[in-house]
């Protein structure tokens, strides 16, 4: 067995000469000046610090030397990584600075700007008006029916005693839906038998066809009618009707249920409602159903001192159409008149809109302008 070799001389390792480990530094923090950021910086440590790195392999040549040469090899790379792991936190401490000096000026937030710049829609005052209706009958008892806005002329007409020489059959009053065997054939759009609905009333003529009395129903939708766009009328519109068929209904039961609608809708008590005699086909007796003025309560009448100009001092509103349901109707449906009896009504919502907000110009509120409708808020 040979003797330990004292004379081995560290500096004929390569990798422990002196000037070979101060390159091995210089180079090191060569490259953590040179990184410009902490990503590159990282990529740095990896290459110099790392387990692979030129110091790292250096370090390892040390367990080979002779214990009396170890202490020296030691010392020098050991002095060598220590600058190099100095100069890296250093530069990582600069950098990370850096980044954040960056960071609060790019990502700073105003806290004086406004929190939203998308300003708040509100829903269609028709909409909230339309749904408050039918609150106030669904409470009564009353469904919600709807039907189609493309009618049959027997759903729209027929069925509800309006005969074929009626004007409001005419093509000035209604529009016709073109059939292809129309258009292919020259005829004319009244020919083809169906209609944009003129009224809700058809959706009444299909609950009383598809349940069984007793029927309680309202039918709120969009109805079209040839009317130009003014201040006070428009084409398209939204009307809301009510149906009532039960054993023993009267003009009572009709009044008693026109004086709660108006009550809810426009405050109260004093609200109450007259009806006027009036025609219409599909009802018998038929009128017209006025509400008294909901801002003087009829005081203004008679009285110079005090005039309204809502109801220009003659203290009632128009409201719409009412009656005893037509037997005729309740025939064409299916439904014995001996038997049953109803009652009806119908009013437009724009009007009563126009009532309960004092709204001027119907057109405002086709036009989509969110200043229009802004106002009325989102009351649910």
């Amino acid at each position: 067995m040979s003797a330990p070799n004292k004379s081995y001389d560290p500096v004929e390792v390569e990798a422990l000469k002196p000037e070979v480990i101060e390159r091995m530094r210089d180079e090191a923090l060569a490259a953590f000046a040179a990184a410009a950021d902490l990503d590159r910086l990282q990529e740095a440590k990896t290459a110099h610090t790392g387990g692979t790195s030129p110091l790292a392999l250096a370090n390892r040549e040390i367990g080979a030397l002779p214990p009396q040469a170890k202490a020296d090899a030691g010392k020098r790379v050991g002095m060598a990584r220590g600058a190099v792991n100095k100069a890296l936190a250093a530069r990582q401490a600069e950098l990370e600075a850096e980044r954040d000096a960056r960071v609060l000026v790019e990502e700073a937030v105003d806290v004086t700007l406004p929190h939203d710049r998308v300003p708040a829609g509100a829903r269609h005052p028709l909409t909230t008006l339309s749904e408050r209706i039918e609150d106030i009958f669904v409470a009564m008892g009353y469904a919600v029916a709807e039907g189609p806005e493309v009618e049959a002329e027997w759903f729209n007409f027929d069925a509800l005693n309006i005969g074929p020489d009626h004007p409001a059959r005419g093509e000035q009053d209604t529009f016709f839906v073109e059939g292809a065997d129309a258009a292919s054939d020259g005829g004319s759009a009244a020919d083809s038998g169906v209609v944009l609905r003129t009224h809700t009333s058809p959706v009444q003529i299909r609950s009383l066809i598809d349940r069984e009395p007793p029927v309680y129903v309202i039918c709120p939708g969009r109805v079209y009618r040839t009317d130009e766009l003014d201040a006070t009328h428009t084409p398209v519109f939204h009307q809301v009707e009510l149906l009532a068929v039960d054993e023993g209904l009267t003009m009572a039961d009709l009044k008693g249920t026109l004086d709660h609608m108006v009550q809810e809708l426009f405050g109260g008590e004093g609200m109450k409602t007259r009806l006027r005699p009036n025609f219409f086909p599909f009802t018998e007796p038929s009128a017209e159903m006025d509400m008294v003025c909901y801002v003087c309560r009829g005081e203004s009448v008679g009285n110079p001192d005090r005039p309204c100009r809502t109801c220009s001092s003659e203290g009632w509103i128009e409201l719409g159409g009412c009656g005893m349901v037509n037997p005729k109707v309740l025939t064409a449906c299916g439904v014995d008149p001996e038997k049953y009896s109803g009652f009806a009504f119908g009013f437009g919502i724009e009007r009563m809109l126009m009532f309960r907000h004092n709204v001027e110009d119907m057109r405002d509120m086709v036009e989509g302008d969110v200043r229009f409708t802004r106002p009325f808020g989102m009351e649910i």
